[in-house]
């Protein structure tokens, strides 16, 4: 009579592959998201504060936020909006551009122009570190995903192991 073994525990081999890039690449991955939301908060606070500092506050005509400072993208442009409202009713409609260069009204539009842009470069500041921001907070994401899938095993081997 022939006896066939029975197995009586099983073994797990570790994994084959070394994982060790991987998981370096995850924290370096959420290493880089921290430092992506800190610039963001940083360049937020900065063109925050500066346009705080330039005591703007938005007229009673405006389409929202009367009488508040302008220190953020929404107030910043509704400013905008309201510097070229006032500054075309003043020239009757005409652009700088439309205006002849003899009009004593072009230097008016022209400062307008300026500000509106000035105004403007700050509400695109405000979008790229809330880019920035979100960007960072996706690597940490990935990057803290990245790092439990490396810690993983990859590969399991199963032996029995049999009495003989």
């Amino acid at each position: 009579m022939s006896t066939t073994p029975s197995p009586t525990a099983d073994t797990v081999e570790a994994p084959v592959r070394r994982t060790g890039l991987v998981k370096i690449l995850g924290i370096l991955g959420m290493l880089g998201g921290v430092v992506l939301i800190i610039g963001g908060i940083v360049v937020w606070s900065l063109v925050s504060s500066q346009l705080r500092a330039e005591n703007i506050t938005v007229p009673d005509d405006a389409a929202a936020f009367q009488g508040q400072t302008v220190a953020g993208p929404l107030t910043a442009y509704v400013q905008a909006d309201i510097i070229q409202h006032h500054a075309l009713e003043a020239s009757g409609g005409k652009t700088y551009a439309e205006l002849g260069q003899d009009d004593p009204m072009r230097a008016t539009m022209m400062n307008a122009s300026f500000l509106r842009a000035s105004l403007f470069t700050s509400v695109v500041s405000f979008g790229v570190a809330a880019f920035a921001m979100g960007v960072g907070i996706l690597s940490i994401i990935f990057g803290f995903a990245t790092h439990r899938l490396a810690s993983a095993p990859v590969v399991v081997r199963r032996t029995a192991v049999t009495s003989g």
